[in-house]
């Protein structure tokens, strides 16, 4: 078709491939697509070629207002590009929709009507529904009473069925829905349904004493719709550790508190049975102090008790930590050991040095004295390695530094 080839670029942006299908309701997209071709109509109403030449392009290209130009331009805002239902439906009709344009549009005028309903079969007419277009109940006031809508009207869908607007029931909506009651309006036909004291079914008026029936958890005495008290009979049913509360027309299950197994109420002081942990005492079930009943309750070194709700539980005491499950002391992080001359300046290592070499010094010259060669050859070696350290720069230093006290 002459403009199948735009219309296929732009929905190439949403879909690489196209199924058949339109997957909301079809009418409602078909509806929203010729509302849509419609405003692109009066948008374009005022429009033509604009060529220079206008006597030309109305003679040879027919008139903007029937032109390929105009329904290109249309066809182009028809859809949003989000919108996948619409364009998916737009390239399955476009046989229709130049039909339309070129041969039906004088004859048939409405879009909608021509398209949706008679080509395409996917809308009904007003007050009609279902594949084959029925016509809906109907009665005084229209539609439904004109006090509901029926299902599926103006589709190929739905069963057709009332369904009734709030306060009213019935095949056409003409009866009081429960818990409503027929004003009494005089001058008037078809009296409104307006609404019953709200723990009544039924009733005559709009007060407190006009019930004839009650909702469920209510009860019929005087006119007037009592609260049944579920707790109080065998109409509750609630699971173990919680305790039956009424409420207005029902009952909730709320749970026990910690201290119970098993309640009667809300609070320690309607256990059945106390919790481990609690004990009875007066009316209700306290907290048991483990840390302070029992003797040793933490049996570990340097572990201390802490009583808690219900429990308790041990933990190091102050000034320790737990290391592979027993409590040590926490002592500050310390280096690696000193050694023994570690703390000692470099000048005073250099004279111990020097009291060690002289008290080898003075075993050699012992030892010379008694005539032994060897040692006598040792100790002048050493005297002559003494006096050479004390003649050189460093042993020039080390004299300073001991004659200033350093």
């Amino acid at each position: 078709m002459w403009w199948s080839w735009f219309l296929q670029l732009s929905l190439m942006q949403l879909s690489l491939t196209f199924v058949v299908i339109v997957h909301t309701a079809p009418c409602q997209t078909c509806r929203k697509l010729t509302e849509s071709f419609i405003k692109g109509l009066e948008r374009t109403a005022n429009k033509n070629f604009g060529g220079g030449n206008t006597a030309w392009e109305e003679e040879k290209l027919a008139k903007y207002a029937r032109s390929e130009t105009r329904l290109l331009e249309i066809v182009e805002a028809a859809c949003e590009k989000a919108d996948f239902e619409c364009n998916q439906l737009l390239e399955q009709i476009e046989d229709q929709v130049e039909t339309w344009w070129f041969h039906r549009q004088l004859e048939a005028p409405d879009l909608f009507e021509w398209l949706c309903i008679e080509e395409l079969k996917l809308c009904c007419p007003p007050g009609r529904f279902g594949p084959h277009c029925e016509v809906c109940p109907s009665g005084h006031g229209g539609v439904c009473g004109g006090l509901g809508r029926c299902e599926g009207e103006g589709t190929r869908l739905g069963g057709g069925e009332c369904v009734c607007d709030p306060g009213y029931s019935g095949a056409l909506c003409q009866d009081c829905a429960d818990g409503y009651y027929r004003e009494k309006i005089s001058n008037h036909t078809h009296p409104p349904c307006s609404a019953c004291y709200y723990s009544c079914k039924k009733c005559m008026g709009p007060q407190e004493n006009k019930c004839l029936d009650c909702k469920p958890g209510w009860i019929l005495h005087d006119s007037k719709c009592i609260d049944i008290d579920e707790c109080g009979t065998e109409l509750a049913h609630c699971p173990s550790n919680t305790y039956c509360f009424n409420t207005e027309g029902s009952y909730e299950c709320r749970g026990c508190d910690q201290s119970c197994i098993g309640c009667m109420g809300s609070g320690p002081a309607r256990c059945k049975k106390c919790a481990r942990g609690y004990r009875l005492s007066g009316a209700k079930c306290l907290d048991v102090d483990e840390c302070s009943e029992r003797g040793i309750a933490c049996p570990g070194l340097n572990e201390a008790c802490i009583n808690e709700e219900g429990s308790f539980h041990c933990e190091c005491a102050e000034g320790f930590i737990r290391r592979e499950s027993i409590c040590v002391e926490n002592l500050p992080p310390t280096g690696p050991e000193k050694g023994l001359f570690d703390d000692m300046t470099d000048d005073e290592v250099l004279v111990l040095q020097q009291m060690f070499f002289g008290v080898v010094i003075c075993a050699l010259a012992t030892l010379a004295a008694k005539g032994d060669m060897v040692f006598t050859a040792i100790f002048i070696g050493g005297v002559a390695a003494m006096a050479g350290y004390w003649l050189s720069e460093k042993g020039d230093r080390m004299l300073d530094g001991i004659l200033k006290g350093r």
